[in-house]
């Protein structure tokens, strides 16, 4: 079995709604069994100003996928859910990344792990750490030694926790 890490993101229809129930869509992934949830946090968009915020949270997930095979099924996923990619940080019903997979360094026009952005995301950092407070990321070391390169981004936790 190994170990991987899925940043969630949602900012149209009702973005709360849409993590939870991804969340919850990530609970009937094939050979997989989710094992820690973050707590759900609002952040400002990167890229494009003028969009909704987003929503966004981690999820730690047991899996017999191969890497390649848990990103098609993530695919899947963001597709069920109306995830339209018109263009480079539009928003989004949905968004799934692969950030971690046991470690493993990937480099492929397909697939990269570990993220090649996960160090340099508040949104993502901060619910990583918040499940796995000692992530190692190859390559790069400790996620909470990146903290301080994402001080300036705002987040803000949501009182409402994740089941």
């Amino acid at each position: 079995m190994g170990l991987a890490y899925v940043a969630l993101g949602a900012n149209l229809a009702d973005p709360v709604a849409q993590v939870l129930a991804a969340l919850e869509a990530l609970t009937r992934l094939p050979e997989s069994r989710l094992l820690r949830t973050s707590s759900l946090y609002r952040t400002a968009p990167v890229g494009i100003r003028g969009q909704p915020d987003f929503i966004n949270a981690v999820a730690a997930l047991e899996t017999r996928l191969t890497p390649q095979s848990m990103l098609a099924a993530l695919f899947a996923v963001e597709a069920q859910f109306g995830r339209r990619r018109d263009f480079h940080h539009a928003p989004r019903t949905l968004d799934l990344d692969l950030l971690l997979y046991d470690g493993q360094i990937i480099d492929s026009p397909q697939l990269q792990l570990p993220h090649p952005r996960l160090h340099l995301r508040a949104f993502v950092l901060v619910p990583l750490i918040e499940i796995a407070p000692d992530c190692h990321i190859p390559g790069r070391g400790f996620a909470s030694a990146w903290l301080s390169a994402v001080s300036m981004q705002q987040i803000e936790r949501l009182e409402r926790v994740v089941p």
